[in-house]
């Protein structure tokens, strides 16, 4: 195998919080302000990251941003030192000190649309940092996100930058988590699959009812025009309305995708059928063997998805060809989800491996194992380009779990994102991370 797949994982923020901040996202919304424990949500993603690592994946860390984020609320006028900007946030606007204090970049699968090179016209691997714009506690994200991207990978002989899409609802784009990729090997030119809510611009296209559809087609079609792809390796489909109002925000929440196989929900799409067609005809046009495994809904309730996040899972090529998928420990504690996860693995299917991993304090927030990370395939030079400091090792596992052990309080709720000193501690433990990440200046707070 000349390139590999290396997953970025999020890195959970000293600031996470249970603020219930994303309208559609049912497990976000049904924990809203329950106490959260940042140093053993911190822990749980790093450990599924040392997984990851001794079992042979490639493995990086992707750093949270700044929170509370006090340049956001000095923009909408709060004055005063940045202890006085947080205290009269808490005493006149609590809910918009909630929202600069979520630690939501830890979902990294919304941090981009990455192309590898293969698919590229101009050979480089492509980044579009998301736009974010259905919810103001993730918009405010994207300059970071760009300058961390930027400090991971520098090379521009090797990777390419896109600043965020306009933020504007024509243009929602909320990253890979509504993108996969489709290919025989890493390194073969692939047909990339975009999936949107809504057309901003077509009424033709159906909407769902009661949640937003957040990601718009002329979103994908732009990122798609930026990275230099071609018509024929991409292929745009939408999204059934009627799941994103039983609270699929995203398309990660009902799908996932590797190598040559799509693992979907019989309800996912509309127009399945075509939608499958066209991915067969351009694999296969590649030199590739598209292969579909749809659950049907009498086994697994549309509900059951989003309860257990089966779909919001990892799917990856082990060294022996075969699939594994990394799925949270809710998938097995709902019977007809883990029952169905044990037919599978026993019936012929390319998945032949289950692997659970315990994600509550990411979970209880909406985000299970495909929302923690950021997939990025790279061939063997693009590999040696990214930046050495963000690659998983057991030394960097060590440092990074005693960083946490000193930096991260066990417990908080609502009231505590008030406390100046929870700013203070966010900034001390950041400022050391860039330093152990070798990111260089990237937060707001090291810059002005």
């Amino acid at each position: 195998m000349t390139a590999h797949e290396m997953n970025f994982d999020g890195l959970v923020g000293p600031t996470h919080n249970y603020g219930g901040l994303s309208y559609g996202n049912v497990a976000s919304h049904s924990n809203s302000q329950a106490v959260s424990n940042p140093r053993e949500a911190a822990k749980q993603g790093l450990a599924k990251m040392k997984a990851m690592m001794e079992m042979g994946f490639k493995q990086g860390v992707l750093a949270p941003h700044e929170r509370p984020a006090v340049a956001s609320l000095r923009s909408l006028g709060f004055t005063g030192s940045d202890s006085e900007v947080i205290a009269k946030a808490a005493k006149d606007a609590m809910p918009l000190l909630s929202a600069v204090s979520s630690a939501s970049s830890m979902w990294t699968a919304n941090a981009a649309t990455v192309s590898p090179s293969a698919d590229t016209s101009d050979g480089r691997v492509h980044f579009t940092a998301a736009n974010l714009n259905c919810k103001f506690h993730r918009a405010i994200e994207h300059p970071v996100t760009s300058r961390i991207l930027g400090a991971m990978f520098r090379d521009d002989a090797h990777f390419a930058h896109h600043a965020a899409l306009p933020a504007v609802a024509q243009f929602g784009d909320e990253g890979a988590a509504n993108h996969t990729r489709f290919c025989r090997q890493y390194d073969d030119p692939g047909v990339e699959f975009f999936v949107y809510g809504r057309s901003a611009f077509d009424s033709r296209y159906p909407m769902p009812e009661k949640y937003p559809a957040r990601q718009t087609l002329e979103a994908s079609q732009a990122v798609a025009r930026l990275h230099g792809l071609s018509e024929s390796g991409v292929v745009f489909a939408q999204q059934n309305p009627a799941v994103i109002d039983q609270g699929v925000f995203h398309n990660d929440v009902i799908s996932v995708g590797n190598a040559e196989v799509l693992f979907y929900h019989q309800d996912a799409f509309l127009n399945t059928e075509s939608m499958l067609s066209e991915l067969d005809s351009n694999l296969e046009r590649l030199g590739g063997r598209f292969q579909g495994i749809c659950v049907p809904r009498d086994q697994v309730s549309v509900s059951d998805a989003v309860r257990s996040y089966l779909f919001n899972s990892q799917l990856l090529t082990k060294s022996d060809g075969s699939m594994l998928i990394i799925v949270p420990d809710e998938c097995r504690q709902n019977q007809r989800v883990w029952s169905y996860l044990t037919q599978l693995t026993c019936t012929g299917s390319p998945i032949q491996e289950v692997k659970v991993f315990d994600l509550k304090q990411s979970m209880q927030n909406g985000g299970g194992p495909a929302c923690l990370r950021l997939r990025v395939a790279l061939n063997h030079a693009e590999l040696a380009a990214v930046n050495p400091g963000v690659a998983m090792t057991p030394a960097l596992y060590e440092r990074l779990v005693a960083w946490i052990e000193t930096h991260y309080r066990d417990r908080l709720c609502d009231l505590d994102l008030a406390d100046p000193l929870l700013l203070v501690e966010s900034r001390t433990a950041l400022d050391e991370l860039t330093q152990i990440l070798a990111l260089g200046s990237v937060y707001p707070f090291q810059i002005d």
